[in-house]
This record gives C-alpha cells, sequence and structure tokens, in this order.
C-alpha cells in the first residue's frame, strides 16, 4: 500500500506547502485537501480491486496447470492493464497446451515404430543404465521380472565385450560392432551396433539384430557343399582311377579289363542318380516342382512302386508284401506318393538282410490314409531318429555308402510328403526293424468319383 500511494502523495503534499507559503486563500488550501483525500481513496479502491482480480488470475493460472476447470473472472470494475495480461496468460497456456499435445503425439509415434521393429533397441544415459527400449528387445533378452529399464549391459547380457563397448560409446563417443551369443534353453546369436547419442545427447543406443537362423542357413550351406563335393569325390576318384588303370595297359588284360569297365559303369550311375536326387531336391525346396493334386489310388502306386525294386528283393531272398485296400484313395500328386513309396521300399530292401521281410500296409485311420513300410532290417539307434531325414545324414556313413546310398532319399521324402500337406514318421530299433509312417489326406468324394 505504502509503495503504490507515495508516488502521488508527495507531489500532492509538495504542491499544499507551496500554497501555504505563498499566502494562498484558505478555500483553495481546503479545495485542494479534499481533492487529495478524493485521489487517496480512489487509489485505495483501485488497488482493491486490482488485488482481487490478481487474485482470480493466479486461481486461473493454478487450475489449469492442475488440469482444473478455469473459473470466470468478474468484470466488475476491470482493468484494462489485468485483462491485457490475462490475454496473454490464456494465449501463453493455449500454445503451450498445443506443443504438448504435439510432443505427447511425437513421443506415441517414436514408441509405435520403436515397438513396430523387429530389431531389438536400447537407449543408455551417461552411466550406461538402460533407460528406454522396445519390445523385440524384451522378447529377445526375456529379462524376467526384473525388467530391463534401469539395468546395466552386464546385469542383461554376460558380456564383457557388450559392456565395454557401451562404455566407450557413453564416454569417448566410440561406435562399435559385435556378435555375441546367448546360451540357456533358446540359444541365440546376436548381431550389436552400439553407438553414442550424437550432438549434445549424453548416452548410447544399441541395435540387435537376432541372425541365429541366417548362421544356422550358413552352416547348412557349408554341410551341404562339403556333403556334395566328399560324395561327389568318391565315384569320380573310382572312375578316375580304374580308367588310368586301364588306359595303363589293362584294356589289354581279359581278366581284369572287363571288371574295372564294370566297377566304371557302377560308379557312373551312382554319380548320375546323386545328380537327378540333388536336382530333384533343389526343385522341391525352390517350389518349382507343381503337383497336380488329385485322388491317388495308394494300391496301384505301391504296386507299381514294388515292381521296381522285386528284382533286387529276389536277389537277396527278401519276402515283398503289400496289403493296401483297393478303394483307399489319398489326395496327392501320383507320380510323388509313388516315388514316396519306392523311396522307402527301396530303403527298406536295402537294409533288411537276406531273408528278410518287408511289409507295405494301407489304411484310414481318423479321417487320414496312412501307409506304413515296415522292415526287419539294422534298424536305427534312437539317437539318429531326429535327424534321419536331413540331407546326407547317415547312420553308418561306410555301410551306406557300400550300398549304393546317396543320402537324399529321405529328405526327399519328407519335401514331397509336406508339399502334399501331409506327414512322415519313424519308429525304429536297432537290429529289430524299422517302420516308416506316411499319412496323406483322404481323396474327396468328389475327386475319388473322377
Amino acid at each position: 500500500m505504502r509503495n503504490l500511494l507515495l508516488p502521488f502523495l508527495l507531489p500532492a503534499f509538495a504542491a499544499l506547502v507551496l500554497l501555504a507559503l505563498m499566502g494562498a486563500p484558505a478555500a483553495v488550501i481546503t479545495a485542494a485537501l479534499v481533492t487529495l483525500g478524493g485521489l487517496v481513496l480512489v487509489i485505495i479502491g483501485n488497488r482493491d480491486s486490482v488485488q482481487r482480480q490478481l487474485q482470480a488470475l493466479a486461481r486461473k493460472t493454478r487450475g489449469r496447470v492442475e488440469g482444473l476447470p478455469a473459473a470466470p473472472v468478474s468484470e466488475e470494475d476491470r482493468l484494462d492493464e489485468v485483462a491485457s495480461l490475462e490475454g496473454a496468460i490464456d494465449s501463453l497456456h493455449a500454445r503451450l497446451e498445443a506443443r504438448n499435445a504435439q510432443l505427447t503425439q511425437e513421443a506415441r509415434t517414436l514408441t509405435a515404430v520403436l515397438d513396430g521393429m523387429i530389431e531389438g533397441i536400447w537407449i543408455t544415459d551417461a552411466e550406461g543404465t538402460v533407460v528406454r527400449h522396445n519390445d523385440a528387445l524384451r522378447e529377445m533378452l526375456q529379462p524376467g521380472n526384473g525388467g530391463i529399464a534401469g539395468q546395466r549391459p552386464l546385469a542383461l547380457i554376460r558380456n564383457e565385450e557388450l559392456n565395454e563397448a557401451v562404455r566407450r560409446a557413453c564416454r569417448e563417443g566410440a561406435s562399435s560392432r559385435l556378435e555375441l551369443t546367448q546360451e540357456g534353453l533358446f540359444p541365440r546369436t546376436l548381431a550389436v551396433r552400439v553407438t553414442p547419442l550424437g550432438k549434445d545427447l549424453p548416452g548410447s543406443a544399441a541395435v540387435f539384430h537376432d541372425i541365429t537362423e541366417l548362421r544356422r542357413l550358413e552352416k547348412v550351406r557349408k554341410d551341404f557343399v562339403a556333403n556334395v563335393s566328399h560324395e561327389l569325390r568318391t565315384p569320380i576318384t573310382a572312375i578316375r582311377g580304374y580308367a588310368e588303370t586301364l588306359q595303363g595297359g589293362a584294356l589289354t588284360d581279359p581278366a581284369v579289363a572287363p571288371k574295372m569297365v564294370e566297377i566304371i559303369h557302377r560308379q557312373s550311375e551312382r554319380l548320375s542318380e546323386l545328380v537327378e536326387d540333388l536336382l530333384e531336391l533343389s526343385r522341391l525346396e525352390s517350389r518349382e516342382v507343381k503337383l497336380k493334386i488329385a485322388s491317388v489310388s495308394l494300391a496301384l502306386a505301391a504296386s507299381r512302386a514294388a515292381e521296381t525294386v522285386k528284382p533286387k528283393a529276389a536277389g537277396k531272398d527278401i519276402h515283398l508284401e503289400l496289403q493296401v485296400p483297393p478303394d483307399l484313395a489319398a489326395q496327392g500328386d501320383e507320380r510323388a506318393v509313388e516315388q514316396v513309396l519306392l523311396n522307402l521300399l527301396d530303403n527298406a530292401v536295402k537294409y533288411t538282410p537276406a531273408g528278410g521281410r518287408v511289409e507295405l500296409s494301407g489304411t484310414r485311420e481318423d479321417g487320414r490314409c496312412v501307409v506304413r513300410v515296415k522292415d526287419t532290417g539294422v534298424g536305427i539307434e534312437p539317437r539318429h531318429l531326429s535327424r534321419i531325414f536331413e540331407r546326407f545324414y547317415r547312420v553308418d556313413k561306410g555301410r551306406s555308402r557300400d550300398m549304393g546310398g546317396t543320402g537324399l532319399g529321405l529328405s526327399i521324402v519328407k519335401h514331397l510328403v509336406g508339399a502334399m500337406e501331409g506327414e512322415v514318421r519313424v519308429e525304429s530299433q536297432p537290429n529289430v526293424g524299422s517302420t516308416f509312417v506316411i499319412f496323406l489326406p483322404v481323396a474327396s468324394p468328389e475327386a475319388a468319383s473322377r
């Protein structure tokens, strides 16, 4: 109050003193005093009005900050200066609300983008503590109840190289690339790029790429190349060796030359079979083979496959028996079904000792056609059963090559059956025999009638 009145009262008192010294009439001095008193009353009244309006404006501003509805400010004795101040505050509040809405939308967009990525991402502060991450990283690391935010890299992934990369990114601004392997129930191989946030932002960012499948495929490719090279080398070496022997003079030896020519012919056939199987498997895996799905008589397909292997079975005195109902029809490709049964029968005869037995039976179970190829052969140990359909996988490598197998027959069977929406399984006991079971869809009545 004092600060408000003094600027007005001091000049007025000075004027009164000056009038008194100059001998002004009492009426003039009285009029001046009355005017001065009225001025003081007006100032006091305006001061109370300003104070009320400022208090109301303060309440309104606090309500907006707290998100409460704004209380109306009385227009009574409203000063233009206060109204102007209120307008400035309203304008500032509107701008802040618009900016806050924009920032909220940008944050939601950024979160949606990060969570939509297949790569895992985390962001750390200047000390290397994770402050933000996306959903993909949570799926990769499986942190449990502890979560990821607020953790240090070494607590999430026990890898000192990654921890050191984060430290250098935060303190030295250095970027790093590394590859690490997570052990456990579901092992993963991760390619990680760690970079500083840049500019004046403290901390670092790390992007995790799951390359587990890529590394597995690379291993499969390397193993495939190695296996193909080995399988090709064996017959090629034999053909070259015997051909050189014949060129060296054995061609004129009537006792030796025919045997060597027969070996060269047999090895060339084996080489041809291997190339054909490789091409067939390549076409199946690249889906270049177009199957003609229709009703297939399993009895007819089994009979045709058996006719092909009968000479080999007869040469080993193996009894070959077919038990397939003539009306059993599957939904599949006729050529593919016949090739599947031929490969299974050929394997059964190949690995069954002389005097053994091979049976092919067919039935309908649970709405599917089921074909079983059972032999009394050498059998398969349990540790091999899960890999028996892999390319070039052999239970007994030496015996398989001696018997002329390419190592691709069962893999072709699996791909063909899968292409016909079927399933193949194996049951076996060492020195007792093996049973390969094929499940195929039953032919629809419309297809069977055609």
